[in-house]
């Protein structure tokens, strides 16, 4: 055992420079060097880190596509995560689609071909019963954030099993980018219970199981025993968050779990609460309120039908009753509108399910439904076509159009298509934002925004009694600060 009161001695020598939350590469000061051993180990020059952000800025501006640029992203946050947190933080419009939507797409389908390093935990289901001892090989004890994905549905891209972990990887970056969450207290995880995707069980470059899919009593007890082990090891309150599961296990394991761990689903919670408020946003052009609009979805999967349902909630806190608010939205699915009576509906489905006579086509829809507000969600690649865009600009002086698939790829159409076929043009949005045509802030004023939101969020907690630090903090805004991540290099030497 350790004396008390020893100093934790920090790592000397080549170790410094291989462990990349303490690697500063060439701004090390001359001291660190000569102390921890690391001199003649580098160039004999002395650089800042916003000098170093220039290089790889210069290193990126090299390349020829976002997948390379990826790539290099990766290898730096292996080798120097402080800059390469700088270096995100530096034009996070610019890198934000890089190293998550629409790139990160491509690296999941080639994640066995790029694997070098591993990120983040890998629990397979040959490991039913001892889940507790790998959590325990993760060298932090200390995690307030897990994103887990099982890989069944990743992006529109479907079944990609292991190779999914580029999406916990990746949202867990911008958590510390865009909100300033400490990348030691996130881990990314990936529940391997085998996949359908052919190819992948045809490769023998995969990293992942070569089987079906466990599906039944196994994956559930498998997903029980997951959650106890997290709670059991990082606390009740540490956050689970589900990514990327298939519907059909997406909603029960949130109806399952929400209301017994800190959990929720960014597909069907998160993209919920994004839409309704760039939705929110765009009344205040259109000048009306929510209960006026009749809504469209293009696609009833998780992210179709989280919307719907904080809009029904949204709608209701107008003072709109619930029934006539589940009366003002409408769902297509891959079988066409869906309507009471029709052949295999889901629970989910079937509460969006109106008196309406059967349709499959989506442009005879829109001319029948004539909607305020069109939403799509379904992977669907163009399925707003030009005629679609032109009815809604038809139909309203303001067209709300939300195509909100990705990748890019798979997007119902281009902002492009839209605002020339429809002429169109929160609270965080300003007038002038608004009036360039904006629904949401910019991404260069994420932070301000994400700490925005963050001291909201402890107000009502002391207001409602449910915060757990005291004394209370008498300035809210000062104390997140002091709790956000600062890409400044640490002091090494004691």
């Amino acid at each position: 055992m350790e004396p008390a009161g020893r100093r934790h001695t920090p790592p000397r020598g080549c170790s410094v420079l291989r462990d990349a939350r303490l690697n500063k590469d060439l701004a090390f000061t001359l001291e660190e060097r000569q102390q921890l051993n690391i001199h003649g180990l580098l160039p004999p020059c002395f650089i800042s880190q916003d000098i170093q952000v220039l290089r790889v800025l210069k290193n990126c501006e090299r390349l020829n596509s976002d997948f390379d640029r990826y790539l290099l992203l990766m290898d730096l946050q292996d080798r120097n995560e402080k800059l390469f947190y700088r270096v995100l933080m530096s034009d996070i419009e610019k890198f934000m689609p890089i190293v998550y939507t629409p790139t990160v797409g491509l690296a999941c389908q080639q994640y066995s071909l790029i694997f070098l390093k591993p990120r983040g935990l890998f629990i397979s289901i040959n490991d039913r019963g001892h889940i507790a001892s790998i959590l325990n090989a993760w060298p932090e004890d200390v995690i307030k954030a897990v994103v887990v994905t099982d890989g069944e549905r990743i992006l529109g891209l479907g079944d990609l099993g292991s190779n999914g972990m580029g999406i916990p990887v990746g949202k867990l970056a911008l958590y510390t980018a865009c909100g300033g969450m400490n990348p030691r207290e996130c881990l990314p995880v990936t529940l391997d219970v085998g996949t359908e995707n052919e190819e992948l069980l045809k490769d023998p470059l995969y990293i992942g199981l070569r089987q079906r899919r466990v599906r039944g009593p196994e994956y559930d007890a498998f997903l029980d025993e997951f959650m106890v082990a997290v709670s059991s090891k990082y606390g009740m309150d540490c956050l689970i968050q589900f990514e990327d599961f298939a519907n059909v296990n997406a909603f029960r394991l949130l109806n399952k779990y929400r209301n017994q761990y800190c959990t929720f689903n960014d597909d069907i919670q998160g993209t919920a609460s994004v839409a309704v408020a760039g939705i929110l946003a765009a009344l205040r052009i259109t000048k009306n309120k929510l209960s006026d609009q009749t809504i469209l979805f293009q696609g009833a999967g998780e992210a179709s039908l989280g919307i719907a349902h904080l809009i029904v909630m949204a709608m209701e806190k107008e003072g709109f009753p619930k029934e006539k608010a589940i009366k003002k939205i409408w769902l297509v699915d891959s079988k066409g509108l869906i309507v009471k009576g029709r052949a295999a509906l889901t629970k989910e489905k079937e509460e969006f399910a109106h008196e309406h006579k059967e349709m499959k086509n989506l442009e005879d829809i829109v001319q029948e439904i004539k909607p305020t507000a069109l939403i799509g969600a379904a992977a669907i690649s163009g399925a707003f076509s030009e005629q679609i865009l032109k009815d809604m600009a038809a139909f309203n002086e303001r067209p709300i159009i939300f195509a909100l698939s990705n990748p890019t790829s798979k997007a119902e159409c281009t902002a492009e298509q839209c605002y020339k076929a429809t002429q169109v043009i929160a609270q965080e949005v300003s007038d002038k934002h608004l009036a360039e045509g904006r629904l949401y802030p910019p991404l260069n004023i994420i932070r301000d925004i994400s700490l925005k939101i963050a001291v909201k969020i402890v107000e009502d907690a002391y207001q409602e009694k449910t915060a757990t630090i005291y004394p209370e903090p008498p300035n809210k805004e000062a104390f997140v600060c002091s709790q956000m991540y600062s890409t400044d290099y640490d002091q090494i030497l004691p």
